[in-house]
């Protein structure tokens, strides 16, 4: 395995990496020395990464095989009220331009992000790293103010958003072409699913209810809506994605959180 540019690896949850045993050889490929250091396996290699990896192009051999072929979507998932996450992903993925970047900070939903919404290619995806909560709005501002007339989308959740909301009123005095689609479920769901992993129940402070995002992003000069229903949910984000500046979808999903970590033995 050959990492590139990237940690070997990051970690939300503490526990046993089946691939640090030793079956696997990895090597990385890093300008960051603090990386290298902390990786817990492999070879790593700090280095400029426009002539390493023009090296490393040059070392390997004709490949023989045949390319792969790309890995099936699933079937559409059902509509349904209230609105499951897995629909609400599907039709975004549908609706979303092919230009546009996706700005993510969903750790509830990750699973089903990754199931519904293939990332395509270059340009495409960012994220934060970790488990880190808050960055992903305001880098979604100036992701958008660094890509021109070209579309972004913020994908959040809730809880993420009440981070850093007000970084829509810079987005909205510049009148950046940003598009942030709010996965309401009224808390924090990915802590909500960490509690039960670590059985600690009465948590306080899980709940998130009566935030009126679409008041808040109109306050803060942003064109909003709230959106309930399946069968409203399409045009909503049709309309959204074609906002002349900055536009909030609030889309309130089934509240239910799949269980995201493992059971520790």
């Amino acid at each position: 395995m050959v990492v590139i540019g990237a940690p070997v690896f990051t970690f939300h949850v503490e526990g046993h990496a089946a691939i640090f045993d030793g079956a696997t050889t990895i090597f990385q490929i890093t300008d960051d020395p603090t990386a290298a250091a902390v990786s817990p396996s492999g070879a790593s290699i700090v280095a400029t990464m426009n002539p390493a990896l023009t090296m490393l192009l040059e070392l390997l051999p004709e490949a023989r095989r045949a390319a792969p072929e790309g890995r099936q979507l699933p079937a559409a998932p059902v509509a349904a009220d209230p609105i499951p996450v897995e629909h609400l992903l599907h039709t975004l993925s549908r609706a979303v331009p092919g230009d546009a970047a996706l700005v993510e900070e969903v750790p509830s939903h990750r699973p089903a992000m990754q199931k519904f919404m293939p990332m395509r290619g270059q340009d495409s995806f960012y994220t934060m790293a970790s488990g880190g909560l808050g960055y992903s709005l305001p880098a979604a501002v100036g992701m958008a103010l660094g890509r021109g007339e070209r579309r972004t989308v913020c994908l959040i959740g809730d809880g993420s958003a009440m981070y850093s909301i007000q970084a829509l009123w810079t987005a909205a005095q510049r009148k950046l072409p940003l598009t942030v689609v709010v996965i309401n479920n009224a808390g924090y769901g990915a802590m909500r699913s960490f509690s039960q992993v670590m059985q600690v129940r009465n948590v306080p402070g899980l709940d998130l209810p009566g935030i009126d995002f679409v008041k808040i992003a109109q306050g803060l000069g942003c064109d909003a809506v709230r959106v309930t229903k399946s069968s409203e949910l399409a045009a909503a984000l049709r309309r959204g994605l074609a906002h002349d500046g900055v536009s909030v979808i609030d889309v309130v999903v089934d509240s239910a959180v799949p269980l995201l970590y493992a059971q520790k033995n």
